[in-house]
């Protein structure tokens, strides 16, 4: 059975996360359920598009990814599943959620409204939970191997969200880790072999690894999602600059 990823905002302090693996797993009860984050800052969307995107490569293909960032729920948007070229689904809002992670995965191929409530947990759902009583039961429904056309209808012109880009060597700050790392726009493989990171009025030098500066300064380096970020040795460079989402950085190149 394939594994089902489970992104949302919903925090862990309530049972909500919970009440979705609830809803999967009376579906599909050898499922293996994988918690990307519940940590999205609510109603972020943009945040949640690039945590997905983030991850999603991660997995093996055929895996069904969950996401619920849906500040819409209720209202006139649309569920929606989507299948990619490389061969998983992605089930949540119509809100652009899905877009970015859904490109990364080799695109879109399919798309269609969850409008089928034999898929869903209760034919009326509740008008503030999709992802326990639509998003979760749909994709336990996927991975039980019902065909993505039997859960919905086709759908068109589903929503589009792109993550900011940047622009030659200038980008910004799309996000913000654990660790106060500040992950940028910028592709480690567009970057010159020798270069600095200008930001916050700081000049800070690239290098391949962390141990490379002294503890406590800052670092500019390819992440592992192969985004430059803007690091702190043994430090927290959000803390350190005063740097947030949107903050501008640009890269210089560096003479030998």
């Amino acid at each position: 059975m394939p594994t089902i990823t489970l992104l949302t905002d919903f925090g862990l302090a309530d049972t909500y996360v919970g009440q979705v693996k609830g809803a999967m797993l009376a579906i599909a009860p050898t499922a293996s359920i994988v918690d990307l984050t519940h940590a999205v800052p609510p109603q972020d969307i943009v945040a949640g598009a690039f945590l997905l995107w983030s991850a999603v490569e991660a997995f093996e293909a055929g895996t069904i990814h969950v996401a619920v960032v849906d500040p819409g729920v209720g209202s006139v948007r649309r569920a929606i599943a989507l299948a990619t070229a490389r061969g998983d689904f992605l089930v949540g809002p119509d809100n652009g959620l899905l877009v970015p992670a859904g490109l990364r995965l080799g695109g879109i191929t399919q798309v269609v409204e969850l409008n089928e409530p034999t898929f869903w947990r209760v034919a009326v759902p509740s008008a503030s939970f999709h992802g326990r009583d639509i998003f979760g039961p749909v994709a336990a429904h996927l991975a039980s191997g019902v065909p993505l056309s039997r859960v919905g209808q086709p759908a068109a012109d589903v929503i589009r969200l792109a993550l900011p880009a940047p622009e030659g060597p200038r980008g910004e700050v799309i996000h913000i880790d654990t660790f106060g790392n500040l992950v940028t726009n910028l592709s480690g493989a567009d970057l010159p072999g020798t270069f600095r990171a200008l930001i916050a009025q700081r000049t800070v030098p690239g290098h391949a690894y962390y141990a490379a500066v002294k503890p406590g300064e800052l670092v500019a380096l390819v992440g592992s999602g192969g985004l430059l970020e803007i690091s702190v040795r043994d430090g927290n460079a959000a803390e350190m600059t005063g740097a947030r989402r949107g903050t501008p950085v640009v890269i210089e190149a560096v003479s030998d």
